[in-house]
């Protein structure tokens, strides 16, 4: 049998405990905490071009849920025999920085997975045509580029006799592509002239030191990618393959390398991520090409990184266009319920 005097005492702590909790904590006093708006990841990939990591983009997103930005260059839409129909500023006919399509065959293999992509919901934008460095265009070349991309991408089909062309196709080349990333992100004043002009809504050739809220200059959206830590010395770099290829060999192929590349490659991309989603939760932007630099190393990083963060509920791997009619659709909320 309890000890009477042990029940009591154990009797009178418990009312003290709950009496001290209910002065310090009276129910409804404490405000309710805000919740966190969800970490956005902006994932894109520049010029577009191999069938293959079209598919294998394709499937990361299937997967995790995500949506990409594709920067399309359009001289993979010209194969060598059409190659004449672009004509970039001040250069001749049929002149590119890389390439064109192999065959009239590998144009309607890559249209076909342009359309696949626009119809899962992913965001074609524009990656100019030959690659070239506009940073001493004026606003005529800026928009003579521009005039050859969405000339090239309209009529793909009938420029190298691919039939038959899709229903809506036409509708889509004019005005799906509201997006633009300068080749080497080289830009000038010249090109933020021309942009809102060409029908452009967003620019993402920006670099900024760190992950930043994108702002709005004249009609245009400007996203940029960030540094961010990388490596043992956590030294910046910019949140992109290339640049990642160049600082971990010199741009030059390391395949043997490939395992430890990618390895820092994803711990730098999460890092960058982990500080945002414990932190402000600013947009994380990251960049790749299709090209596979250092044996595939970045992409694998990539998937790595998607396949983790991606299918977080509280995390949204977005497209530069659903981010940008997202923040149009909360400002009119917010001006609708002022």
């Amino acid at each position: 049998m309890p000890h009477p005097f042990r029940v009591l005492a154990l009797s009178l702590v418990s009312l003290a405990t709950s009496a001290a909790v209910a002065i310090a904590d009276p129910p409804g006093s404490r405000e309710p905490i805000p919740a966190k708006p969800k970490q956005i990841v902006l994932i894109s990939f520049d010029s577009a071009r191999e069938i293959s990591q079209w598919q294998r983009s394709r499937a990361l997103a299937k997967r995790t849920g995500a949506h990409f930005t594709y920067f399309l260059s359009c001289v993979f839409l010209l194969s060598p025999e059409t190659r004449a129909e672009y004509v970039a500023p001040g250069k001749g006919a049929g002149k590119s920085n890389i390439g064109f399509a192999a065959s009239k065959q590998d144009v309607a293999e890559r249209l076909e997975q342009i359309r696949l992509a626009a119809s899962e919901g992913h965001d074609i934008g524009s990656h100019a045509c030959g690659h070239f460095d506009g940073k001493d265009w004026s606003k005529a070349d800026w928009l003579a580029e521009f005039g050859a991309f969405r000339h090239i991408l309209e009529n793909a089909y009938a420029i190298n006799g691919i039939s038959p062309q899709p229903p809506g196709w036409r509708d889509f080349a004019r005005h799906a592509v509201i997006g633009f990333r300068a080749p080497y992100l080289s830009t000038d004043k010249a090109l933020y002239e021309a942009l809102p002009e060409a029908g452009f809504q967003y620019d993402a050739s920006g670099v900024s030191n760190g992950p930043a809220l994108p702002p709005t200059k004249s009609g245009i959206t400007r996203f940029a990618l960030p540094l961010i830590p990388e490596g043992p010395k956590s030294k910046s770099v910019v949140a992109m393959d290339y640049n990642l290829y160049v600082r971990h060999s010199g741009g030059f192929e390391q395949p043997a390398r490939a395992d430890e590349f990618a390895d820092r490659a994803y711990h730098a991309f999460r890092a960058a991520f982990d500080a945002q989603y414990n932190g402000e939760r600013i947009p994380l932007e990251l960049g790749f090409h299709f090209t596979q630099m250092n044996g595939g190393t970045y992409w694998n990083a990539l998937e790595r990184f998607a396949d983790e963060v991606c299918v977080k509920s509280d995390v949204e791997c977005i497209s530069f266009r659903d981010y940008l009619a997202r923040q149009r659709a909360d400002q009119k909320q917010a001006t609708v319920g002022g």
